[in-house]
């Protein structure tokens, strides 16, 4: 690998703490502390994205050195370790300074003039890592390793993964927070960014009142990663900078309704200013439809960050965002009305991608209704999410509401099928309005609808394989993730087995998955 490009550009235009002292603690005067790797002396090297390295321009493993660099050992004297400050709201309440607790950052790749930043996730503690150790266990790295590609092959707006590694030393965790800690296998996972910048790394500066580094890093995200922005002598320079990260964010929450994915715990720290979904913990696939659905214990009873209230909660997120930047724009006005629209275009995107999910050609007035209507009876009978938009990919006439049995997970009285057969009938009425072909329509959504979705029982059945060492269903799994919209592997296009309905691990998760 060409481990000789990566350089350190953040670490030379901003304050950072050279020390490299590992005490945990506030770091009140600069952005970044310098940090040493853990020492890890049995690691083992699982996968390595080639396609994903071949495009940021790293290039592939040439030797033992390249390895050691993945799972962060040996490192090579350019490489200079470091993790950054950060702030956030979590589950709505300041939480102060946070940062990078368990990611260490390699520093930038430019391949051209696409720069890609490089962290490990899981190498050890920093001085943010508060109480805790800085480690990732296998299980959650197997997670954020397939997810992540998942994502992105989806076409969803997402950090990438490069490498898994495990680190050969046992690290306690209590998934549950029962107070029944375990020892687990400690892995290692590289993932990459075009950046990593948070929501959180302009709240800590707007709530030090330290602006001109606030506008410092404002300036340095427009010029490296918003293209869309002009930032020569372009007055609304931060008003354009506020929406384009706002487009962002609505493109990729729209994702997220369009493939059914919960993200678990949408804290102000774990939005990516790029509009990338990040920090993959206790998330979920959404196997029944259900707007209440969250996957994250931590999240109950209140429900915070339901599937359904994503996009309020994205909403919420970037208020809190226009508040830490206010200094820049000194607009109150000019926010809020970014912020109105916002929750204007949400609905509209919505029900554009309804519409693309159910093969209409346009959104009609009278659909409102309809997707209400639609939303309703999935609500009602439980339908597998996935399973339902897969059964209406076929030609009207060979639509039949008993054909969507594949979608139940519970056995269905008459008036319940009666409710299903009577929107089917409603569905096929409102097709025959389309301006496009049939053919047009099923393409339509075949590219929209994904045939194969990375659900958390079949993650559970990987992850339990890998901890005893075999990795059959972890590869055959990341085979079925990069060819999403075909139905490759027929046995992983299941609604979740009734057996892993309580399941820890599957249908329950914390923050510590």
């Amino acid at each position: 690998m060409k481990l000789n490009l990566i350089t350190q550009k953040y670490t030379k235009l901003f304050p950072g703490d050279f020390s490299g002292n590992m005490m945990q603690r506030q770091t009140p005067d600069v952005m970044f502390c310098t940090v040493e790797p853990a020492d890890f002396e049995k690691t083992e090297l699982i996968d390595f994205n080639e396609n994903l390295a071949e495009e940021i321009g790293l290039g592939e493993i040439e030797n033992q050195n390249d390895k050691d660099f993945l799972s962060a050992q040996n490192l090579p004297e350019n490489v200079k370790t470091y993790a950054t400050a950060y702030a956030g709201h979590q589950f709505g309440n300041w939480a102060g300074q946070l940062g990078d607790g368990r990611a260490i950052y390699a520093g930038e790749i430019q391949n051209g003039n696409h720069q890609t930043e490089i962290q490990w996730k899981g190498a050890g503690a920093t001085p943010y890592s508060r109480t805790a150790d800085g480690r990732a266990v296998l299980r959650s790295s197997i997670r954020e390793y397939l997810m992540s590609e998942a994502m992105f092959h989806l076409g969803v707006p997402t950090t990438r993964a490069l490498s898994l590694s495990k680190t050969g030393e046992d690290v306690i965790r209590d998934i549950q927070y029962s107070g029944n800690p375990q020892k687990e296998q400690g892995a290692v996972v590289v993932r990459t960014a075009e950046s990593f910048l948070r929501f959180g790394h302009f709240e800590l500066l707007s709530a030090r009142k330290q602006e001109d580094l606030l506008k410092q890093l404002a300036d340095y995200a427009i010029e490296n990663f918003f293209p869309e922005v002009s930032s020569e002598n372009n007055p609304t320079k931060y008003i354009d900078w506020f929406q384009a990260i706002c487009d962002r964010t609505l493109k990729m929450v729209i994702d997220w309704y369009r493939v059914g994915f919960v993200h678990g715990v949408m804290n102000t720290d774990n939005m990516s200013i790029l509009g990338l979904t990040i920090d993959y913990g206790p998330y979920s696939m959404m196997d029944g439809y259900d707007l209440e659905f969250t996957p994250n214990t931590t999240d109950l009873p209140g429900r915070r960050y339901a599937f359904g209230k994503q996009g309020q909660i994205s909403h919420w997120n970037l208020a809190t965002l226009a508040n830490a930047i206010f200094p820049l724009i000194d607009d109150a006005e000019v926010l809020e009305k970014i912020l109105d629209n916002f929750g204007k275009q949400f609905w509209v995107k919505h029900d554009k991608m309804l519409a693309d999910k159910f093969g209409f050609d346009e959104v009609l007035a009278e659909d409102e209704k309809f997707f209400t209507e639609w939303q309703q009876t999935m609500q009602d009978l439980n339908l597998d999410y996935t399973i339902f938009f897969q059964q209406l990919e076929k030609p009207i006439s060979d639509i039949k509401a008993e054909d969507f049995k594949d979608s139940f997970y519970r056995n269905m009285s008459e008036t319940e099928l009666k409710k299903l057969s009577d929107f089917i009938e409603k569905y096929m009425a409102r097709k025959f309005k389309n301006k496009i072909s049939e053919t047009e329509s099923l393409k339509l959504m075949s590219k929209t609808n994904p045939k194969f979705i990375l659900r958390n029982y079949l993650l559970f059945e990987a992850i339990q394989d890998a901890e005893n060492g075999n990795y059959e269903i972890f590869f055959k799994l990341k085979k079925a993730l990069e060819n999403p919209y075909e139905n490759l592997f027929p046995e992983f296009n299941k609604k979740r087995p009734s057996k892993y309905d309580n399941q820890t691990g599957s249908s329950q998760l914390s923050c510590s998955s």
